[in-house]
């Protein structure tokens, strides 16, 4: 197994709070708002041959996700967006994953937080596959969790927020305790949400079936492959999904900037095998974040 590097003892600098730093001097202190009580958002983002994809969407969601929480980030977008990229350039990275995070700092240790300042911090390194590449290609296999994805009522569940991601860091160490690779997770309603960290896609008769976002993220990579689907005449459905539908699915794959595009082999009792439309959509995906930044470019002005 190779050697694990704590993340506070890695090499290198950081954007913080407006300027880079070494990256073991990017400290906080243990009182701190968003240790306790969760008041954090933040974005998980990936660079492909120098182009951080759908950076402008990333940082947009970030700004949202820290207005449902009644932060106020004190920097324009384009600054925290030029930041991600300065991150990467800092290190030579052209392949890398990029955290942007914002938080509530120490100021004041209750629930009530208003005089709290907001800090901000986006970190690059390099990461590869999510999962094992070789299990990865199989198709990888999925536990049920024993959570359910909260009612937006009860959650700010539009938000990327870290306190939405205690009961995903719960049910997947459960799943790997078991010897999966993730968890799927039921709603509050009992239909099929989402892994711990991707969305998720399901194939019947040619066509791709997929829950409608209305408690959980709606993900940029899951918008991006509906997108690319649709793009090659290929039906998509946003629908809810209950238990009984699993078992007339024939492939499944989940989706997110850390997972891409991963094939599902199995969920609990149901079984799918990889096949022509999830092949075309990891081809897809692929194609599309390794596209060129001239591609890009031309491709917005037209």
């Amino acid at each position: 197994m190779a050697e694990i590097i704590p993340f506070d003892q890695r090499q290198g600098q950081l954007w913080f709070n407006g300027r880079m730093i070494d990256w073991t001097d990017a400290k906080i202190h243990v009182l701190n708002h968003g240790l306790h009580y969760a008041s954090c958002v933040f974005e998980g983002e990936r660079m492909y041959n120098g182009r951080i994809y759908k950076l402008e969407e990333h940082t947009a969601r970030l700004f949202t996700s820290a207005q449902i929480m009644g932060m106020t980030i004190p920097y324009t977008e384009a600054e925290i967006s030029a930041a991600c990229i300065q991150a990467c350039e800092v290190h030579g990275f052209k392949d890398a994953y990029i955290r942007p995070v914002a938080w509530r700092g120490s100021e004041m240790m209750a629930v009530a937080a208003q005089q709290t300042k907001v800090h901000v911090a986006v970190a690059a390194w390099q990461w590869g596959s999510y999962f094992d590449p070789k299990e990865k290609m199989k198709g990888i296999r999925l536990d049920v969790s024993r959570w359910k994805r909260p009612a937006p009522d009860t959650a700010p569940t539009a938000a990327k927020a870290s306190g939405l991601y205690m009961i995903c860091t719960i049910s997947k160490h459960e799943a790997e305790s078991k010897g999966y690779a993730d968890a799927m997770m039921f709603d509050y309603r009992g239909y099929v949400a989402e892994a711990t960290g991707a969305n998720i896609f399901f194939v019947h008769d040619g066509a791709l079936h997929t829950p409608i976002a209305d408690c959980f993220l709606n993900g940029i990579t899951r918008k991006s492959v509906i997108e690319l689907a649709k793009a090659r005449q290929i039906p998509v459905h946003e629908k809810h999904i209950g238990r009984s539908e699993l078992d007339g699915f024939t492939e499944c794959f989940i989706v997110g900037s850390a997972a891409e595009v991963t094939p599902v082999s199995e969920i609990g009792p149901w079984r799918f095998r990889p096949g022509q439309i999830t092949e075309t959509l990891m081809t897809a995906y692929h194609d599309d974040v390794n596209r060129p930044v001239s591609q890009v470019k031309l491709a917005k002005a037209s």
